[in-house]
């Protein structure tokens, strides 16, 4: 917490609160490399004061709540990955399976593991998770106790 201290800083003249890249960075829970590439891409707001840049921190919350989540993404006008009604990622597959990505990211290749593709994303039922998990999970796993 020092350090956000440190690094949020009070502007005199605008009694507003400034944050550098680093702290930018840690607090939206990404590198300094996609900050710098959002300021860029004039997505966020950043000011260079002689060789520092500055980012207000009402900004840094614009852009948090504006940037590009897979949790928000939309094909067809419906939420892609809408676990209510059973749609995941590879990513959240992976975990629910306490697996490497790669490895449902193989399993679809090769059709052991049913998923949709939706634009750049796949899609991936509850249901063919479980029959993955009880048809190939499940096996491995008892093979492996039975050695």
């Amino acid at each position: 917490m020092d350090n956000l201290k440190e690094d949020i800083k009070t502007n005199e003249d605008n009694k507003e609160k400034v944050v550098s890249i680093t702290e930018a960075a840690r607090l939206n829970n990404v590198t300094r490399q996609a900050i710098y590439v959002a300021i860029k891409l004039k997505k966020l707001k950043a000011q260079k004061e002689t060789t520092r840049w500055t980012i207000n921190l009402d900004d840094l919350e614009t852009y948090r709540q504006s940037k590009y989540s897979r949790t928000k993404s939309v094909w067809n006008g419906e939420l892609l990955f809408d676990n209510n009604k059973g749609y995941y990622s590879v990513n959240q597959v992976a975990r629910m399976l306490d697996v490497p990505a790669q490895k449902i990211y193989y399993a679809t290749r090769v059709g052991m593991l049913k998923a949709h593709r939706r634009g750049a994303a796949w899609v991936i039922n509850k249901e063919d998770v479980e029959l993955y998990r009880s048809s190939y999970l499940n096996k491995k796993h008892n093979k492996q106790k039975a050695s």
